[in-house]
């Protein structure tokens, strides 16, 4: 009976968060109190009229860790106010099997690797292929940076600001954060 207890104790840690996080859906395009997010290919055409710098939430559908951002960083009042205020907000399906067109390039679905090649080059400088990851780009569609992993709204907040209030033309990361450190606590929390 022990045995039987202890096996399902550690069935419940394994696979308990990933039913939880199966349970929640992407965020939906065009939620009316959310990210209004948009394919690559809107982003481009809106930014052509309304130049911004983009965030790109690189995603797959298994992925529990992405699902719980949606379900939660991407949620927060805060974080949906600035990403829709200073960014084209884009949602990419690393794996998608639709071809991607931009700059008269197109970007094709690899079998081999199950991933898009868009996502493959926006994502090469985090050093692997993971999800969640979010790809900021500037207005001309450079990559800044890519930031993997989950993050809460504590977490991201900074990031958003560095990039969005133009900060890392001036300041490296480590010395923004130290001033954030000083001043006593996260940018979003201000």
């Amino acid at each position: 009976m022990k045995k039987i207890t202890i096996l399902l104790s550690l069935a419940s840690f394994f696979f308990a968060p990933q039913l939880l996080f199966a349970q929640h859906k992407l965020a939906q395009p065009n939620e009316p109190d959310g990210i209004q997010w948009m394919s690559f290919e809107e982003a481009v055409k809106k930014n052509e009229k309304e130049q911004k710098k983009i965030f790109v939430d690189v995603y797959t559908s298994w992925c529990g860790w992405c699902k719980r951002l949606d379900a939660t960083t991407f949620k927060d009042p805060k974080v949906v106010e600035y990403i829709n205020k200073k960014f084209h907000p884009v949602k990419l399906d690393a794996e998608t099997k639709d071809t991607i067109v931009f700059r008269d390039h197109q970007f094709y679905y690899h079998p081999d690797s199950r991933t898009n090649e868009l996502a493959y080059s926006m994502m090469s400088g985090a050093g692997r292929m993971s999800y969640p990851t979010a790809i900021y780009l500037d207005e001309t569609f450079s990559v800044l940076s890519p930031v993997p992993g989950y993050l809460t709204p504590d977490q991201i907040m900074p990031i958003l600001m560095y990039f969005g209030e133009n900060i890392y033309k001036t300041k490296k990361w480590e010395e923004y954060v130290n001033e954030l450190n000083s001043q006593g606590g996260a940018a979003g929390n201000k």
